[in-house]
């Protein structure tokens, strides 16, 4: 009897502290609002480390988590409602347009830093350089199945199997990649590894003395002793190949914030803190920030909840950010900025 005692009150203690722990729980969850980003692998990085920084100066004030199902894949849910921030590697689609009007969600677009999809291989290969023309002749929909070896590419390049890796077709990377290299957005041959995990692309290629994939500048740099980076018509990714549009690959990256939301506090203070802190987070995760001229007009824009895009569903190789950003605003609806 006294052993039964004993364990009953044993049980009732326990089940106090776990009621006070979830209460206290709850209590911190209630005072916190949720800040929901999604999208692009490629954007990624510096949401997260701008969630991060941001959780650190405000703290109790939001909670922000950051997802990545990829630039298509975010839009989905950022048009549903579902989420505050979309990170995208390339502008909002026409079709992207087309369902967010229908769902009624306006969007601020911010162009956040620049970033050049890197080319990477095995470090033991002995290619170190390819042109545009070559890249074109190993992801072109009609190498499918027929161009296996790195040879067949170049006959001077050994006859290694070739085994690429890249973005799945859900990504902005994928959609730029494919128009900048095969001259169609969308053009490419299927029979490769894809995915939304850049971390795959790496694991594949440091894992295959014939694998070659391509992704975002920040994850070469962060995987810079395991893989090397081609040079493309005799230009290297960097940080100042990048800055200055000499490298062919360099873009723009995105996020885009819901408009409404920005009226509630938490979102615009992590926006403005966002578009503020973009050009030093950039440069810690290995993306190029933008001038301060391009800073204060996107704090403008964040401010004063300028919706639409000035890319018109379309995008644009080799833009410039500063006439970008003097174009006007379209959100696809005719409707004028939210005031």
């Amino acid at each position: 009897m006294m052993l039964q005692t004993l364990r009953r009150a044993a049980l009732a203690a326990a089940a106090a502290v776990a009621l006070a722990a979830c209460g206290n729980s709850a209590q911190q969850g209630r005072g916190a609002e949720a800040i929901q980003i999604d999208g692009s692998s490629t954007v990624f990085p510096l949401s997260e480390a701008a969630a991060e920084a941001f959780s650190a100066t405000q703290r109790g004030g939001a909670r922000v988590t950051v997802g990545e199902s990829g630039t298509g894949g975010g839009f989905r849910k950022f048009c549903r409602g579902e989420t505050q921030v979309q990170g995208a590697s390339r502008p909002i689609s026409a079709e992207e347009i087309q369902a967010c009007a229908a769902a009624g969600v306006a969007y601020v677009e911010l162009p956040i830093a620049f970033d050049g999809i890197s080319v990477v291989v095995n470090t033991a290969n002995p290619v170190d350089a390819v042109a545009m023309a070559e890249l074109r002749r190993m992801w072109e929909p009609a190498a499918e199945r027929t161009l296996t070896t790195w040879r067949q590419v170049n006959p001077s390049w050994p006859d290694t199997p070739l085994l690429l890796f890249g973005p799945g077709t859900a990504s902005g990377t994928f959609d730029y990649f494919t128009q900048a290299v095969n001259g169609r957005e969308g053009a490419s041959r299927t029979d490769y590894t894809p995915t939304e995990d850049d971390n795959v692309i790496v694991q594949g290629v440091v894992t295959n003395a014939g694998g070659i994939g391509y992704f975002g500048y920040a994850y070469f740099d962060q995987n810079r002793a395991r893989l090397k980076a081609l040079s493309i018509d005799g230009v290297a990714p960097s940080e100042e190949s990048i800055a200055d549009g000499s490298y062919p690959l360099a873009r723009p990256i995105f996020i885009y914030v819901n408009a409404d939301t920005l009226r509630r506090p938490q979102v615009q203070r992590f926006a403005q803190f966002y578009v503020q802190n973009a050009g030093r987070l950039a440069q810690q995760v290995g993306y190029v920030g933008l001038g301060d001229a391009a800073t204060e007009m996107l704090l403008t824009r964040v401010r004063e909840r300028h919706a639409g895009t000035a890319f018109g569903g379309r995008q644009e190789i080799g833009v410039d950010i500063e006439e970008v950003l003097s174009r006007p605003l379209d959100d696809g609806t005719g409707a004028a900025p939210a005031p």
